[in-house]
């Protein structure tokens, strides 16, 4: 007999050393209870690193190790002895039963076996059946009669709340039928019921379940015995055709025996064991194999492998490839040969063997399996472009209030005329709706009494069946004969009393009502269910009750007009929140009740629902009251609400990111035994460690009357009490850390008195069954705590001694493969000091597991909190991680940011930005690696994009959570600290909050290394002023200080006017130098600079009101306090009393008499200087610079349309807005720009302006269809109306500027849809060096750079003797470009704008005929940043043009261009001021 694995089987790693194990651990057969494959017990030993002892196997791809007990003396052959298997009865197929279903409706059910030891088939027919019948279904294996679920099933079978299998029928004519095999030998039967899918109509034996026996025969196997080295083979195939699932040991040691069973079932056919080897071991394409030399002197395999498994323990063990397997194997084989052939026998062989005296040669080794080297993930790699979600937020939009009000129902109708009728006070109105129907409680006091009224608009009768409470909401006690209506009966303690029809004609309704009128103040509230047609009513399956009190209502802050909300949805909510309190079991089927409503209100809809949520999960909510409910039903009602937001979650993937933190703040949940367990588990602690009394005993009380995630936290508190030998201040401790109070403990319906007290001999058995109880808190109340949600995802068993009886969870079909290695390896360095590891573990977890979160329907809510959980272990192990970066490199700072931006994107809806970013933080990092002289000033431009895109997260979060946190907050009495910080704690909650630390400890770093500063000077004036902090530029722009000022603004966005009275802004925001508010601040001699350094800008805001000097530099600035009368002597303020400087005047421009002219025609009549410098510019530039072609609307055209008779309404209405203004009503100034884009247009005005358009050879907008006309008007209007935008007309009114006397001509360009946009200044605007050049550049059109967008351009300066050498001092951090394609643009060109001492530019708008689209920009691929020889071809072409310009002019110049296909044009010029 060859005893030697083949290869091939070697390849499928099935390499293993038997287990030798003394006589007690042989099973009843006298068989080795040998296990062959490790199981996936995703269980309290997950968490504990499986330091346990490990038995060896190489299973799939991987070697797992389990050590157990090594035999002494020599390999026993197993020998059986006869003994009863299963077998089929050789009859080809057995009749089980008919039954008639319904009518001429009728159920078959036949099985067979058609050769002994084949599987079992199943045949199921029903006659004259309908199309969409089901098979629901289970097997019986044992005597408990529990359904086990096999894996093996027909196609289109799906697994049912882990609790049944469904299967289709298939249908042939009239008929439908369904063959299922069954390989499984203990199976004794199969139970099933029959659902009607289209008809919703169960099918039963009687109304039970169908229950089928399998007739099975016994047959004597001989006495004969298998090898076990074959057994193992069988078990791996049975292993494989089932779907490599994870088994649990116990379910191992069966898949064992049933492969041995098949075995010899093959034997009692007539095969002989060298059958079996061969039709076991051959190769897969059919050729044998020859055997090598040590093969033919026969060395056990069992003896190989235990020698296999001593290499690998001294190797570290690592995990092998199967190619590595295969050579440790025949290695390990080799050693023994040495010692065969020393005339050793096999019995000394396995001496040595079991004592370690084998002579091996192996090195320690590190892991370098699919996903492991040494002890780090080895990350895929992915194409991160991949990960892209464009799941853009849509904008808020508040609910409109002006839809019609819904009509009143008939019972609400009811409801109001009571609450008339009465006059007294409402101390409670609830409305409950019962499918169709609906039903009110009204509660009413007045004069002393209490009264009940009861309304349904049910048309069957209904009867009351109810009772009176004076404690809690379970308890029933009979009413006082005085309570009694008319007609009441007494029932067991209750009453009966039948509700009575009354109507009314105005208003009109018909209910049947009941009043019942109470006058003993003892009593608390009202239980009660209803009868009708003799079924009960029951609110969700529960008791329904009334209180009669109300207690006072907290002080609460005005709720508002509930703007920027779902007001109706949280105004529902609020009315609910009384019924809601009762326990977790009413808030979670009150809220699952109203997620369709959330969701049809879009994403504020489902920010209500978060923030309610929250409120409930960080204890603002009160979580039961006078309620006693069974744990089950919590867990019932939780797993109602997770699989409501699971279904949202895959029709609506915009709101996702919503849906995931709602789902954060919810536990699992699950029906039946999960929600039970809680009841039952802490009676098996009191009774396994003998603890009945004090706090145990009031925890199991309170536990059995309303579980809440409070008792996580418990069992918590109680495990570190007990680990630190009983000290009770770490009880205590770990209790007000998680937010419990011993006030807390003793406001519970069952309040905890007492402290624990526990004897030193219970440590080790309460450590061990409060260890398995936190499993099952958390399997409910913590949906997102990893090891929890690892189990739910892998699956797990009963574990035995009494916990988790009964319960098995099968793990989730379709996962990676190894993916539950990784998640071991995560569970394994979860608590690790240096967390880059783990950080790496999680990363790729959730890389593997994202494409399942948008495929999987099945059991997508076990994924999605597994996610969850992840996310946050991310969370905490960055923080965790702080202190490992407190001497790292900047390296391996980069790293760490790449890997939380990672997690941040992979949690974010929309993370095109995020992910873009990430691509520039990788390539920051290979810049350094490469020793790059840029890589930290390009590693800063990707720091500063990734605030911004971190600030826009931030924003986004604010806009949408905190209105609904404030109205809802407001409507239910929250505490108002926690209303003020609930987005900030949301987002102190996230990784964004993580990479915000970590990019402000390296943004040091990075400008040291660049040689940045803290500071960036845009205009350099030394300046004396007193300290002002505000949150905006924006907010004071119009505003006038009477003393000198130096602002300190947090946002300054680059469009902004700079106060009167105002020396000095200073900001962390990043405006270009080259913005308006810049040209402002220079122009102005006003001192504008970014301050780099968080805590130097704290420093200057904590200066509010104090006086200071600031002295600026090119890249620094110096800031000195003075005393109070050094203001005067200070010779540098440049502050100036108003009306020191001499008002500018404008001449009038009138109307030439012509609508439209070409570029030979501008003069200072017709046009502004922006028109005349581009028609000056023609033919006198290098050939290689581009103008594009012009034409314009001159001076007048304006006022001459609105002078036209068909402009006569608008012109009458600007008047009166326009005296508005005068008066100062500056709100007039946006309705003023609304009515001029309702001028109509003259013919003759649309003539002339194709004529000139097509003679100087622009495509005319009329010639694409009447609605690119209609587009190119409403731009030329949109750019009239900019002379009334709010920043140009308080820049005119503060240089005392006429505005009546501005004019606007148009100038008309065609568009060229530029890969960059820059803006020259031909004198270093920040130093004032004329020597070089200084210029931006952005990505897209020139609109990101002139518009205020945010983010900085590239920035760099070139010598004008040296214009082959430009130096970038900046990289761009712009997220958005813009782009167009072929259009027009209208450019402003006003009489304002370039006036001597005054810097009009950039007042007005220019308005494209065509929207241009955002794009998001990947700077990563750009050859602008990554191609070093393109960027300085591009960057020296761009400052040539710059001093060719300046060479015309004779002077320095501000210039606008764009570079398309490497060709640089330039659009306008002006004089720099």
């Amino acid at each position: 007999m060859n005893n030697t694995l083949g290869h091939n089987i070697l390849h499928q790693s099935l390499l293993r050393p038997p287990v030798v194990e003394p006589q007690s651990k042989l099973n009843s057969s006298g068989i080795l209870a040998n296990t062959l494959f490790q199981a996936a017990c995703w269980n309290q030993s997950a968490v504990q690193t499986r330091k346990s002892p490990l038995f060896t196997k190489f299973c799939g791809n991987n070697l797992n190790v389990r050590k157990q007990k090594l035999g002494m003396g020599s390999r026993r052959t197993v020998k059986f002895i006869p003994r009863a298997v299963l077998a089929m009865d050789p009859a080809s197929e057995q009749l089980a039963g008919k039954f008639n279903l319904d009518g001429n409706i009728e159920l078959q059910v036949g099985f067979s076996a058609p050769t002994p030891g084949a599987v079992t088939q199943v045949d199921i027919q029903i006659t004259h059946s309908s199309d969409s019948l089901l098979l629901h279904w289970g097997l019986i294996c044992d005597k408990n009669e529990k359904w086990v679920l096999p894996s093996r099933h027909p196609e289109g079978t799906k697994l049912y709340k882990n609790r049944a299998l469904r299967t289709p029928f298939r249908k042939s004519g009239a008929n439908s039928y369904l063959k299922i095999q069954i390989d499984d030998p203990k199976t004794q039967a199969i139970e099933f019921l029959i659902l009607d899918e289209t008809q919703n109509k169960w099918f039963k034996n009687n109304g039970e379940n169908f229950h089928v026996k399998l007739n099975m025969k016994e047959k004597l196997i001989p006495n004969v015995s298998v090898p076990e080295d074959l057994v193992q083979i069988q078990a791996y195939l049975r292993w494989e055709r089932k779907g490599k699932q994870m088994y649990t040991p116990e379910r191992e040691k069966e898949e064992f025996e049933a492969a041995r069973t098949e075995l010899l079932e093959e034997i009692a056919r007539g095969a002989s064991i060298q059958d079996l080897r061969a039709k076991l071991t051959k190769n897969n394409s059919g050729d044998e194999r020859k055997p090598s030399i040590s093969e033919t002197k026969k060395i056990p395999d069992d003896l190989v492998q235990i020698q296999a498994y001593i290499r690998w323990e001294k190797a570290g063990k690592p995990t092998y490839s199967p190619d590595q397997e295969l050579r440790e194997f025949e290695e390990a084989r080799k050693e023994l040969q040495i010692e065969l052939d020393k005339g050793a026998s096999l019995d000394e062989i396995h001496k040595k063997i079991t004592k370690g005296e084998i002579q091996t040669n192996v090195a320690k080794q590190l892991r370098h399996k699919k996903y492991f080297s040494g002890e780090r993930t080895q990350r895929k790699k992915r194409d991160l472009m991949q990960l892209i979600t464009k799941y853009a937020a849509k904008s808020v939009v508040e609910e409109q209030d002006s839809v019609k009000p819904k009509a009143l129902t008939v019972v609400e109708l009811f409801a109001k005329t009571k609450e008339e009728q009465e006059g007294g006070h409402v101390l409670k109105k609830q409305i409950y709706k019962l499918a169709d129907k609906e039903l009110l409680v009204l509660v009413t006091k007045s004069l002393g009494k209490t009264k009940v009224h009861l309304a349904t608009d049910f048309k069957e009768p209904v009867m009351l069946h109810w009772a009176f409470s004076k404690q809690k909401a379970g308890e029933w006690l009979e009413p006082p004969p005085t309570a009694l209506p008319p007609g009441s009966v007494s029932v067991n303690k209750a009453i009966e009393t039948q509700l009575t029809y009354s109507s009314s004609a105005n208003p009109p309704y018909e209910v049947q009502s009941l009043e019942i009128e109470i006058d003993d103040d003892s009593f608390k509230g009202m239980p009660f269910v209803l009868v009708s047609g003799g079924n009960w009513i029951k609110n969700k399956g529960s008791d329904f009750y009334i209180e009669f009190s109300v207690g006072p209502k907290p002080v609460q802050k005005d709720a508002g007009d509930g703007k920027g909300t779902a007001k109706a949805l949280l105004n529902k909510i609020a009315e609910m929140e009384s019924e809601a309190q009762k326990s977790f079991m009413h808030r979670f089927n009150i809220a699952a009740d109203l997620i369709d409503q959330a969701k049809n209100a879009g994403e504020l809809g489902l920010a209500g629902m978060l923030v309610w949520m929250r409120f409930m999960a960080t204890r603002q909510l009160i979580w039961n009251k006078n309620y006693n409910v069974k744990p089950r039903e919590i867990s019932k009602a939780q797993d109602r609400l997770t699989d409501s937001l699971q279904n949202v979650f895959i029709s609506h993937p915009q709101y996702r990111e919503l849906l995931r933190m709602i789902m954060s703040t919810v536990g699992r949940g699950g029906e039946g035994d999960v929600g039970q367990r809680i009841r039952d588990e802490i009676l098996v602690i009191q009774r396994n460690n003998e603890c009945k009394g004090g706090m145990m005993e009031e925890w199991h009380q309170k536990l059995h009357n309303n579980t809440s995630p409070d008792d996580v936290v418990i069992c918590q508190a109680l495990i570190d009490h007990i680990k630190s030998d009983f000290d009770v201040g770490v009880y205590w401790k770990t209790l007000k850390e998680n937010g419990i109070t011993k006030e807390r403990l003793l406001s519970y319906d069952r309040a905890i008195h007492s402290e624990p007290n526990f004897r030193r001999d219970q440590k080790d058995g309460l450590l061990r069954d409060l260890g398995n109880y936190m499993r099952t808190l958390k399997a409910v109340h913590s949906g997102a705590d990893l090891e929890s949600a690892i189990s739910n995802s892998m699956g797990y068993q009963s574990q035995g001694q009494g916990f988790m009886v009964g319960v098995q969870i099968n793990p989730i079909s379709g996962l990676p493969s190894g993916f539950p290695d990784l998640l071991r390896f995560v569970l394994e360095h979860v608590e690790d000091k240096n967390t880059e590891a783990l950080l790496e573990g999680l990363l790729e977890a959730r890389q593997e597991l994202r494409p399942l979160l948008f495929k999987t329907k099945d059991r997508l809510k076990d994924l999605l909190f597994l996610d969850i959980a992840l996310d946050s272990t991310v969370r905490t192990a960055i923080e965790r991680g702080y202190e490992e970066l407190n001497n790292a490199t900047p390296e391996k700072f980069i790293y760490f940011i790449a890997l939380v931006l990672e997690n941040l994107a992979l949690s974010s809806d929309d993370n095109e930005d995020l992910i873009y970013c990430l691509k520039g933080w990788n390539h920051a990092l290979s810049l350094y690696k490469s020793k790059n002289d840029h890589w930290a000033l390009y590693a800063k431009s990707v720091l500063d994009r990734t605030r911004l895109s971190l600030t826009n997260k931030a924003e986004w979060y604010q806009r949408v959570l905190q209105p609904s946190a404030e109205y809802l907050g407001s409507l239910l009495g929250v505490d108002q600290w926690a209303v003020n910080i609930f987005t900030e704690e949301i987002i102190r909650a996230g990784s964004a909050a993580s990479l915000s630390l970590l990019l402000n400890r390296l943004d040091p770093v990075l400008r040291k290394t660049a040689n940045l500063g803290s500071w960036q000077v845009i205009s350099p004036v030394e300046a004396v002023g007193y300290v002002v902090a505000v949150d905006e530029l924006l907010a004071v722009q119009n505003k006038t200080f009477e003393q000198p000022t130096i602002l300190v603004a947090k946002s300054v966005k680059g469009e902004e006017e700079i106060p009167d009275g105002t020396v000095a802004v200073l900001t962390p925001d990043m405006p270009d130098v080259l913005s308006h508010v810049s040209v402002r601040a220079r122009n102005g001699k006003v001192c504008f600079a970014t301050c780099f350094d968080p805590s130097i800008l704290a420093d200057l805001q904590a200066r509010e009101g104090k006086l200071l000097r600031l002295k600026p530099t090119s890249a620094d600035i110096v800031y000195s306090e003075l005393k109070e009368g050094e203001l005067v002597d200070a010779s540098s303020t440049n502050f100036k009393e108003d009306g020191s400087s001499p008002p500018l005047t404008l001449v009038r421009k009138q109307f030439s008499g012509r609508y439209a002219i070409s570029s030979e025609e501008f003069t200072s009549d017709m046009v502004g200087a922006k028109s005349r410098n581009i028609s000056y510019l023609k033919g006198k530039l290098p050939s290689w610079i581009g103008i594009p072609t012009s034409v314009a609307l001159p001076f007048g055209v304006f006022e001459k349309v609105l002078s036209d008779n068909a402009n006569q309404a608008v012109a009458e209405k600007l008047k009166i807005l326009k005296r508005k203004l005068g008066e100062g009503e500056f709100s007039a100034l946006g309705e003023i720009r609304g009515t001029v884009l309702h001028l109509a247009a003259p013919t003759q005005l649309v003539q002339e302006l194709k004529t000139k358009m097509q003679s100087s050879g622009m495509p005319w907008p009329g010639d694409e269809g009447e609605r690119q006309w209609e587009q190119a008007w409403m731009a030329i209007k949109r750019v009239w109306a900019s002379k009334w935008n709010e920043r140009a007309y308080f820049s005119t009114r503060k240089v005392k500027l006429d505005h009546d006397y501005l004019c606007m001509a148009v100038l008309v360009q065609e568009i060229i849809n530029a890969d960059y946009a820059f803006v020259i200044h031909t004198t270093n605007p920040s130093s004032g060096d004329s020597s070089e050049i200084y210029a931006e550049v952005v990505k897209g059109l020139g609109e990101t750079l002139v518009g205020a967008y945010p983010g900085r351009a590239l920035s760099f300066i070139c010598k004008k003797n040296d214009l082959n050498s430009p130096r970038v001092l900046g990289y761009p951090s712009k997220p958005i470009g813009l782009f167009i394609r072929r259009s027009i643009i209208f450019r402003s060109d006003s009489n304002g704008e370039d006036l001597e001492g005054y810097a009009g530019a950039g007042l007005y708008d220019s308005v494209p005929m065509d929207e241009e689209d955002k794009v998001v920009l990947d700077y990563s691929s750009d050859p602008l940043m990554v191609d070093g020889n393109f960027r300085h071809s591009t960057l020296s072409s761009i400052a040539r043009a710059g001093n060719a310009i300046e060479e015309l002019y004779g002077s320095p110049q501000d210039i606008e261009g764009v570079i398309r296909d490497g060709k640089v044009y330039v659009v306008q010029t002006r004089p720099q001021m």
